[in-house]
């Protein structure tokens, strides 16, 4: 018997007796319909030190100011609007160094949660592929208000669980054993947000 088929032997044993498994009640709140979720995500993602904008008007003057712009390559035309640079589409896959040298990347993502200032991508439609949002120093991310919610388990619903996952609270910060802020470390240092769709400007 290898030692892989004795350390599996000895744990079937031991569970052998176990009583069947308690039933968890979950009883946690699944939704939350407050009127307010676009502005209670607003206020969080400030709080994180991401930047907020509204409308595609503010998201043309955010791309008038960059030069090399990496894209999906399903990012809608209408959201390049404004744009006179260079734009990457990532097909075939732009390399980390390529990515190193974009100005900004722009994404949408898959949902928002509004409670705890959470933006995530499941790679879905208008998201790319991870490295697309973690390599370039600046994220420009545009959310619908149909995308955002108010709790976690709203927004486990409409992922793609079998997916790769990034889940962006902010931008990318750490902190040494002083407290000190580090940006952009693991991740864009700058986060810059557009709400569109039923919200001012939109």
């Amino acid at each position: 018997m290898s030692a892989r088929d004795e350390i599996l032997a000895r744990l079937r044993s031991a569970l052998a007796d176990d009583p069947p498994a308690v039933p968890v009640p979950r009883r946690y709140r699944r939704a939350d319909d407050r009127p307010d979720l676009v502005e209670v995500l607003v206020d969080r993602l400030v709080d994180y030190r991401a930047t907020v904008h509204s409308g595609f008007a503010a998201l043309a003057a955010l791309l008038a100011e960059v030069d090399r712009l990496a894209v999906p390559t399903d990012v809608p035309a209408d959201w390049l609007v404004g744009h006179s640079g260079q734009v990457h589409r990532d097909a075939p896959p732009l390399t980390p160094a390529v990515l190193d040298t974009m100005d900004a990347v722009l994404t949408g993502c898959a949902v928002a949660v509004a409670d705890t200032g959470t933006i995530i991508l499941d790679a879905g439609p208008t998201q790319g592929r991870r490295a697309l949002t973690l390599v370039p120093d600046r994220h420009i991310c545009v959310v619908r208000a149909d995308q955002v919610v108010g709790l976690l388990p709203e927004a486990l619903t409409r992922l793609d669980l079998r997916a790769p996952q990034t889940w962006i609270s902010g931008p990318s910060a750490t902190s040494d054993i002083e407290l000190n802020r580090v940006e952009g470390v693991h991740g864009p240092r700058r986060l810059e947000v557009v709400l569109v769709g039923g919200t001012s400007g939109a």
